[in-house]
């Protein structure tokens, strides 16, 4: 858990990650064979094996956040998102920027106010005036949502799960990793939640033969209205189509076939939105990809929710699934 509360804590909005790069290089140094960081940031690490072929887990390191556009006049503060947020779950937030300066989000006419929208709202840090208020943050500034890290029995509840916790799935299986006859690469990935980029140029680098995002998934098992068979507490999921990846089937059979054969519990999710595997399968001439996604519930929010049980079905089916890998 601690390692989970470290991860989710750390501040690394997309463009902003080298925090979080730098706890997971600490943390899988004495496990790995070799570590490097490429020019956009992502971390590559590799255990290598008998040559037998090459497979790569990619998770992302960023999360949503917030970009500050202007400060007015009366000290207030005006921002974009960076990545895609539902409005309605930054009201009444906390920011915190990376200097550790905080404020509240708000929306103008709040009583009259029926359709939030980002251009309306505004984050007040305290200040009275353009002056004090440009002493602490500054136009360009990032920051992201405050949030608590509270654990409920096998559930977690704090912000940025999506997709630290498919960075500890990572982190996991590559302590546990042995016997592995292919090298497996497992890459932490920089500017998923904006322009896919971190996964595009690692792929590129490694050429897998064989790849798998590792992600979160919606769960549909709340009162939130996400349609989905999908639920906490039944297993990883292992994905047929979302909306940037049909799972090459060779790579799904696979999966499935793994989780079969080591009584992984798994489901199946048909999900809306999309992982580093979207650009991952169309790099060089093509690489065979599929996503493996941890279920959770509110997502995009300071308290999102995972079942321990999921993550641990997906660390297993990764582990497996590296160790039984040849081309």
């Amino acid at each position: 858990m601690e390692l989970i509360k470290k991860l989710t804590s750390a501040f690394g909005p997309s463009g902003s990650e080298e925090d979080v790069a730098n706890i997971i290089i600490e943390e899988i140094k004495d496990y790995a064979d070799d570590i490097k960081r490429d020019n956009l940031g992502n971390v590559i690490a590799v255990k290598k094996g008998n040559g037998k072929g090459k497979i790569m887990y990619a998770s992302h390191m960023d999360q949503i956040g917030i970009l500050l556009l202007e400060i007015e006049k009366n000290g207030l503060l005006r921002f974009a998102t960076v990545g895609v947020v539902n409005p309605l779950s930054l009201l009444n937030q906390v920011v915190i920027f990376r200097n550790g300066v905080c404020g509240r989000i708000m929306v103008e006419n709040m009583s009259e106010n029926k359709n939030v929208k980002i251009k309306d709202m505004f984050i007040d840090i305290g200040e009275s005036d353009y002056e004090k208020a440009s002493q602490k943050v500054s136009i360009g500034s990032f920051g992201v949502i405050k949030s608590d890290f509270i654990v409920n029995e096998n559930r977690i509840i704090t912000g940025a799960l999506d997709n630290r916790i498919g960075c500890f799935a990572l982190i996991e299986s590559l302590k546990r990793l042995k016997g592995n006859e292919c090298d497996a690469y497992f890459v932490f990935t920089v500017h998923e939640e904006t322009y896919l980029s971190g996964a595009a140029v690692s792929a590129y680098a490694v050429e897998p033969d064989m790849a798998v995002a590792v992600d979160v998934t919606f769960s549909g098992d709340s009162l939130e209205g996400i349609r989905t068979v999908v639920k906490l507490g039944e297993g990883t999921c292992i994905t047929i189509m979302d909306d940037g990846l049909i799972s090459h089937p060779d790579v799904k059979n696979y999966l499935i076939d793994t989780a079969k054969k080591y009584g992984i519990k798994y489901q199946f999710d048909i999900a809306k939105g999309a992982t580093d595997g979207s650009v991952i399968h169309t790099t060089r001439a093509g690489i065979k990809t599929a996503a493996v996604s941890i279920p959770l519930r509110y997502m995009h929010t300071s308290y999102e929710i995972v079942d321990m049980k999921d993550v641990e079905n997906t660390i297993e089916l990764l582990l497996k699934a590296a160790i039984d890998y040849k081309k």
